[in-house]
């Protein structure tokens, strides 16, 4: 009796409250929250509409919330933060990766200077991996100093 006189269509105005409601809901949420707390949601909105509702005389028993569409736009817009998001995170695993080898590299410079015998066995370690390649012309670069010794006897 009391939709009857409070509201003309207490169909429509409880649908108006729903879509407002939610919408005062949703807008305090981000996309994860809304899609994981759906239940809580609805819980919250079928409390608050069934209070709101209370003087006209409608019971909100259940409130459910079925399926988040959202437009494509924002669709495409989420896509492309996603995009950048993973790209910014490759950038930084590449950077840490560089900053590793640019640390190993100082150290390897770091026990060569401490020891000119290492860097001999790595240059022949060098000269070994590429005369296993086929087809290769190795060159061998010879300080002056030892050619000229040999060209003088």
């Amino acid at each position: 009796m009391a939709a009857v006189c409070n509201i003309s269509d207490f169909s429509h105005s409880t649908r108006l409250l729903a879509a407002t409601t939610l919408r005062n809901v949703l807008g305090t949420k981000n996309l994860a929250e809304i899609l994981s707390e759906r239940e809580s949601i609805s819980h919250n909105m079928q409390s608050s509409l069934d209070e709101a509702t209370d003087p006209w005389g409608v019971k909100v028993e259940r409130v459910e919330i079925k399926d988040v569409r959202l437009p494509v736009q924002l669709q495409r817009a989420m896509a492309a933060e996603a995009e950048a998001a993973r790209e910014a995170r490759a950038k930084v695993i590449a950077a840490e990766g560089e900053q590793r080898a640019s640390r190993a590299l100082k150290e390897a410079a770091e026990v060569i200077n401490e020891s000119p015998a290492a860097l001999q066995l790595r240059y022949l370690q060098t000269l070994n991996t590429v005369s296993a390649e086929k087809n290769s012309t190795i060159i061998f670069p010879v300080p002056i100093d030892i050619i000229t010794h040999y060209m003088r006897n």
